[in-house]
């Protein structure tokens, strides 16, 4: 598997744990199907959920994409950006408690919900070192500075390639998300919900760890 490869095939793993995580909602849409009694509101469920966290994805990556025509000759951004992953990393792992703000949030508004969700955990963040891979476009050969074109193109292709990341991530999430969302629904219920629950925050705090440590790794 080529390099490229790799860092795609991250992108989806990242999103295949943030859908398995309830963190990221797949509670919610098991909650509605069985408040509805029918299985389509399970499904239905993930559209806005979907759409909160691409956007809670893209909000971040955006901005570190259009700095990828830097990233060649500034060391010192990956490090800042490792350094920023790995300490609300930290911050997650003795900080694991919600804002309350989101217990505020009506269950008819699961975009806003979701979005503040994946923002409030890092869920962004986790994806940096994997784009910043992504972005990292050799200098053309000659030795001055980028030509304003060239740095513009730069720009464009570090934008579109961070909101395919966020796209092909969400896909990831709600496909995981979903079928652990439907399983329970069809066959377990909530009292087994209940039962069996896992809380993902400490693994959650300890990949941002990990996350941030391979940025500033691949930047030294």
């Amino acid at each position: 598997m080529t390099s490229a490869a790799s860092l795609w095939a991250g992108v989806v793993a990242i999103g295949i744990y943030h859908g398995l995580n309830p963190a990221m909602g797949w509670p919610l849409a098991v909650a509605h199907g069985l408040e509805r009694r029918r299985g389509t509101a399970v499904f239905g469920t993930w559209i806005p959920l979907g759409v909160g966290h691409v956007l809670a994805m893209a909000i971040v990556l955006v901005p570190f994409a259009l700095l990828a025509w830097m990233l060649e000759w500034s060391r010192e951004i990956r490090v800042a950006a490792g350094a920023i992953v790995l300490g609300f990393g930290v911050l997650r792992l003795f900080w694991q408690r919600h804002p309350r703000a989101l217990a505020r949030i009506p269950p008819t508004q699961l975009t806003l919900w979701s979005f503040l969700m994946a923002t409030a955990h890092g869920a962004a963040l986790m994806l940096v070192p994997v784009l910043m891979g992504l972005c990292a476009t050799p200098p053309p050969a000659s030795a001055g500075p980028l030509a304003h074109d060239a740095m513009m193109g730069l720009m464009r292709n570090g934008a579109a390639t961070a909101l395919t990341v966020s796209a092909l991530h969400t896909v990831a999430m709600i496909g995981s998300g979903l079928a652990v969302a439907w399983i329970v629904y069809r066959y377990l219920g909530l009292r087994a919900l209940r039962g069996a629950w896992i809380d993902l925050d400490r693994v959650w705090a300890i990949g941002l760890i990990a996350s941030g440590g391979v940025a500033i790794a691949m930047a030294v």
